[in-house]
């Protein structure tokens, strides 16, 4: 047997903060080698931080990764211990994305990026260069004052793997698993038997099976000891990366961090048998043909040794369930830790929400009901980094801390019910019960007074006064009188965040938290410069369906009961009056479902169809319950007010990444945001082929999801009174 002990961690960096990274990275070593292990993974570009983004174009940046490593290997962090550090490197005139070898404070080889990640919310061709040369290994000379205090002038650079003694390791970098041909296929037909895959992945709701499908399918039939190493929590930006940290051999998972958690520093052991591996591949037929007939992978041969030989001391790691967390879930926990990490970092102390009732701001409120739920959690576990910030935000007493997260919220968290002529009893009596509930410090406002000062300022400027529509307004009064309440909300909202410190004689300020939904942004169905304009948004890049789940599980298992109630309520903006014979519902307002915004999101974003192609694939999706003509129609009226409203997209609050048909224009959804509203060459396509199946007889494929709900194709026309409409 050749007993192997490896570790890999989940590391909680901050982008360009390199005494927190280096101390996380010290304590992920540290606790590696207590653990015997001969391997230590560390993430993506874990010394700098992978989220800093241009900074990267600085070469003060690069120069401080290697102050960094350089004091690392002059002390005895890598003694007996393989360690790969992430980290950007500047060769010639280009600048790579790097895993950097070390063993005996000394550095083995350098790993440049064979394929960087470009889509979606990356950007790593601005700031790196791909290594494109596969052939043999490059000499790079180290920087001098690296190479003085090393005694080394240069270590190979370049695509290839390490020999050692006893086995074969090799480095594949994040993007590289999910290319075509990742290079993983190649060095195990080499003989490399120890893969160390290290990432900067960011969380997405029910994604991480494709991430472990992968580690697992790179191993299942070549064989292999495959590690996964990746940053967990919120770097400075919208991103959340979710850790889940694993070792998986010749298929199977083996150990499996945390997805979602509050810790800096986890670290992940395993202790496998290199034996089993050259078992699997010298069973597999096909596996010996080809490696037979390789291309050679260039290598550094080390002479050392790191494995053990039998030892019943030592128990092997064997496979486990892997864990998967549920949507639900992964909306309480992600945005949870992500606020935390932001509340922790940008010095507040605290957060403000204006909590209207709805199902919106109350999925805010549970979020931050769950994340001091994990606070007091973390504390009684242990984690002294979390009491010592927990206390300093909340301004404890000495040898005072959180034990109860209704106590901590009350310390942290405001909310602020904003009511007017136009709020109904229920809403404003929801806001209370469930700020209650969650322990935060609520207030009850009426707006009614401000509004009616701003519409006395308009009536002396203009000699003219405004109506609602149900008043006998005109469609510009009615949207007018509603921009205005939610405007003076934000305004209102911000002073409150400033100054309630102030007159509770606190220190610092209040971070503003928005609640707008992913589907309200993609339809343009808010007031630009209202409460969806904040400091940070947690829900913004979640559709209302998964809030409502979300509703549903929270009410349960936070223990916040209200929000059974706040769900099964009709979403409404209540900036309309309510009479005997109208209500305002949100869904009337825009013309179309949330559910159906779901589809148009995905479609539009995920399998970028324009107008004509999402009428087609539609066609077949609704074409049971739907004529061409009324699916055109529906399109068109989707793109309509997508257009119109994109401009919102460009003062969007940032907001947690979660859905990937988010309509967020900052990095993830690039595109214009002045349009012809009307379309008229991708409509007169439409049209075009709408009278061209007139009169001719469609099949339509029975659907095979779950039945929709009755309303989804039973929506009154849109009110001409809508909100989102505004500029």
């Amino acid at each position: 047997m050749r007993l192997l002990k490896v570790a890999t961690c989940n590391l909680n960096q901050w982008a360009m903060e390199f005494e927190c990274n280096m101390k996380n990275i010290k304590a992920s070593i540290s606790q590696a080698k207590a653990a015997g292990a001969v391997i230590r993974l560390g993430p993506e570009l874990e010394v700098t931080g992978y989220g800093c983004e241009d900074h990267f174009l600085e070469l003060d940046t690069v120069t401080h990764a290697w102050e960094c490593l350089k004091e690392l290997l002059l002390g005895d962090w890598t003694d007996g211990i393989l360690c790969s550090i992430g980290m950007p490197v500047i060769r010639g005139a280009e600048r790579y994305n790097c895993q950097v070898l070390c063993l005996n404070r000394r550095i083995i080889m350098i790993r440049p990026k064979l394929w960087l990640a470009n889509d979606g919310n990356y950007r790593e061709l601005r700031w790196f260069t791909a290594w494109k040369q596969r052939g043999e290994l490059d000499e790079f000379h180290l920087p001098i004052d690296v190479s003085e205090a090393l005694s080394q002038t240069s270590v190979p650079f370049g695509y290839g793997y390490i020999q050692f003694i006893d086995t074969a390791v090799a480095v594949e970098v994040c993007e590289e698993l999910f290319s075509p041909v990742p290079p993983h296929a190649e060095l195990a037909l080499n003989g490399v038997e120890v893969f160390m895959n290290a990432s900067g992945s960011h969380h997405q709701l029910r994604k991480l099976n494709i991430r472990l499908n992968a580690f697992m399918g790179a191993t299942n039939a070549r064989g292999g000891v495959y590690m996964y190493s990746n940053q967990q929590g919120c770097d400075g930006g919208r991103l959340y990366y979710d850790g889940c940290a694993c070792i998986v051999v010749n298929g199977h998972v083996v150990a499996q961090g945390s997805q979602f958690s509050l810790k800096d520093v986890e670290v992940i052991i395993s202790q496998v048998d290199l034996d089993a591996v050259a078992s699997l591949r010298g069973s597999v037929s096909s596996f010996q043909e080809q490696a037979s007939c390789k291309v050679k992978v260039s290598s550094v041969y080390v002479p050392y040794k790191l494995t053990q030989s039998f030892n019943l001391k030592m128990t092997l790691s064997s496979p486990k369930k892997i864990m998967y967390h549920s949507p639900q879930e992964e909306i309480a926990f992600g945005p949870a830790c992500w606020l935390w990490d932001y509340l922790r970092r940008s010095g507040a102390s605290g957060f403000l929400l204006p909590l209207s009732g709805g199902a919106d701001s109350s999925s805010v409120a549970a979020i931050v009901g769950c994340m001091c739920q994990l606070v007091v959690k973390e504390i009684a576990n242990g984690d002294e980094q979390v009491k010592t910030d927990a206390k300093r935000i909340g301004n404890y007493a000495d040898g005072q801390f959180p034990t109860d997260s209704k106590e901590f919220a009350k310390r942290i968290f405001y909310t602020v019910f904003m009511g007017s002529e136009n709020s109904s009893k229920e809403t404003k009596m929801r806001a209370k019960q469930l700020a209650d509930e969650i322990g935060a410090w609520h207030l009850d406002v009426c707006i009614d007074g401000v509004v009616s000062a701003v519409l006395s300022l308009f009536q002396t400027v203009t000699g003219k006064r405004p109506r609602y529509k149900v008043d006998g307004g005109s469609n510009a009064e009615n949207l007018g009188l509603q921009n205005i309440q939610a405007r003076m909300r934000m305004v209102l909202a911000f002073m409150l965040a400033s100054l309630l410190p102030w007159v509770h004689s606190k220190s610092g300020f209040y971070l503003v938290l928005g609640s707008s939904n992913v589907d309200e942004g993609l339809r343009g169905y808010l007031t630009k410069y209202d409460c969806s304009s904040a400091d940070i948004n947690p829900i913004g890049s979640i559709s209302k369906q998964d809030l409502r789940l979300f509703l549903r599980w929270a009410a349960t298992n936070l223990g916040y009961q209200s929000l059974a109630d706040i769900e099964a309520a009709p979403p409404t903006a209540e900036l309309e009056p309510i009479r005997s014979d109208y209500t305002q519902l949100d869904e009337v307002d825009m013309g179309m479902t949330y559910e159906e915004l779901s589809v148009y999101g995905r479609m539009r974003k995920i399998f970028r169809c324009g107008p004509v192609s999402m009428f087609k694939n539609l066609c077949y999706k609704w074409g049971t319950k739907l004529s061409p003509a009324e699916v055109a129609e529906k399109v068109k009226y989707f793109f309509k007010y997508y257009s119109i409203n994109r401009h919102k997209m460009t003062v969007l609050t940032p907001s947690y990444h979660a859905e990937s048909y988010s309509p967020e224009d900052n990095r993830f959804d690039l595109r214009q945001f002045l349009y012809n509203s009307k379309w008229p060459y991708q409509f007169k396509k439409i049209d075009e082929i709408v009278d061209g199946l007139n009169g001719d007889s469609v099949a339509f494929p029975e659907e095979e999801e779950e039945a929709t709900s009755s309303q989804e194709f039973g929506v009154v026309a849109a009110n001409s009174g809508d909100p989102s409409a505004g500029l």
